[in-house]
């Protein structure tokens, strides 16, 4: 059981306060694991500085992003997080799926994006070069390997805050991807 709970509004300093109060307007709630972050003084806004820094990646590519790494870190709140937007980024579930295995079998691109993000997280920075220079041939540039390595990194922080915290999920829960692919 987790001697966590998700801090309230009243609990958390007058500089996350504000910051709740910016994420009800633009969000309509503040999602448990920002709040969580909230603990601490400054990392809730750096991280939110940090996530939404401009990348040379789509949102659709982040999600790709997010999603392999979530499910190699086996967080299931960034796994139910980025299910839901990935689905208003316009993935189905089975791409869902594909993307949480780390391949993208419906587009090449993205498919050797994946693949680099799962090799990424699963051997902590050593990639493998068949992998890297799949991610080169299918058109990633050199531009798009840092920000994705830099994505891979802010996933990774978030993964580790909730699978240490293990503050509720509040996204509708993505199903364990083992259970997925028996049915």
């Amino acid at each position: 059981m987790s001697t966590f709970n998700v801090p309230t509004r009243e609990e958390v300093s007058t500089i996350n306060q504000a910051i709740f109060d910016n994420l009800e307007k633009q969000v309509g709630f503040v999602p448990n694991l920002y709040a969580t972050y909230a603990y601490s003084e400054n990392a809730l806004k750096n991280y939110l500085n940090f996530a939404g820094a401009k990348t040379s990646l789509k949102g659709k590519e982040k999600e790709a992003i997010s999603l392999a790494v979530s499910q190699v870190n086996n967080c299931e709140y960034c796994l139910s997080a980025h299910t839901a937007l990935g689905k208003m980024n316009g993935f189905t579930d089975g791409q869902i799926l594909e993307l949480r295995a780390g391949k993208a079998s419906f587009d090449n691109k993205l498919d050797a994006l994946a693949r680099l993000s799962k090799n990424i997280t699963e051997n902590r920075g050593n990639t493998d070069t068949a992998v890297l220079e799949n991610f080169f041939k299918a058109g990633w540039t050199k531009e798009n390997l840092i920000d994705t390595i830099s994505l891979v990194g802010d996933k990774t922080i978030s993964n580790y805050i909730n699978n240490t915290t293990q503050i509720p999920v509040d996204f509708p829960v993505a199903v364990p991807l083992e259970a997925e692919l028996a049915s």
